[in-house]
């Protein structure tokens, strides 16, 4: 084992500028999905069977596929089936985002069915309509519900990103391939890989803990 071929050619410079672009897919993919997940967790709990029903069909999807399968139908597919060429960037937030809205909308539904359901009558005894009550009242006190499982679907999504190779998006999964494609160090590489997946992992495990102290709803765990 030679660990000295990190430091060569530029190879950790261009693993770590991989690593950005990961962050920064993830980021975005993770804001996608909080939106998605909201309305998804919101809607399938409506009365209106139109709504209910076309949300349970979009959770049945996209927790019935594998994400790998999801992100090769917008690049490839899409592409070639409907002549709808979206860049790899974009087609992998898209799948990212929608692929784990699904698990957040399920983080929203049971996080805010926890709530008593005196809090919403006295929302409304109040004066209050019932999306008003949801947004003053509820939401906010679901959202310290929500933090625990949010933060693990944080963390998975940040695995999941590694998939993004896959339709050539320039990520740290692909970053570290194309350098082990020319020196053939893979044991090396690779495990730089992992330990930079675990440091950012491990990262966003302490600072959601910290919120979650601030809200008093639990401890994270990785």
């Amino acid at each position: 084992m030679d660990f000295n071929v990190l430091f060569e050619n530029g190879n950790f410079p261009f693993l770590l500028k991989g690593l950005s672009i990961t962050l920064t897919m993830t980021f975005f993919a993770l804001i996608l999905s909080s939106i998605i997940g909201l309305l998804i967790g919101i809607g399938g709990m409506s009365k209106n069977k139109t709504i209910s029903f076309l949300c349970s069909v979009y959770l049945a999807w996209f927790r019935g596929t594998p994400l790998l399968v999801q992100l090769m139908i917008l690049y490839y597919g899409l592409s070639i089936g409907l002549g709808l060429d979206l860049t790899a960037t974009v087609a992998g937030v898209l799948g990212m985002g929608m692929y784990s809205g699904a698990y957040v909308s399920e983080i929203v539904r049971g996080s805010i069915q926890s709530i008593e359901k005196g809090q919403m009558e006295a929302g409304r005894s109040l004066g209050l309509s019932h999306w008003q009550t949801m947004r003053k009242i509820i939401l906010p006190q679901a959202l310290r519900r929500m933090l625990p499982p949010l933060a693990n679907e944080f963390i998975a999504l940040t695995k999941n990103s590694s998939l993004l190779s896959v339709i050539t998006v320039p990520e740290l999964m692909r970053a570290g391939n194309s350098i082990v494609s020319s020196n053939f160090k893979y044991f090396e590489i690779y495990i730089a890989i992992a330990v930079l997946y675990f440091v950012v992992n491990f990262m966003i495990s302490k600072i959601i803990s910290y919120f979650e102290k601030r809200l008093h709803a639990g401890v994270a765990r990785v």
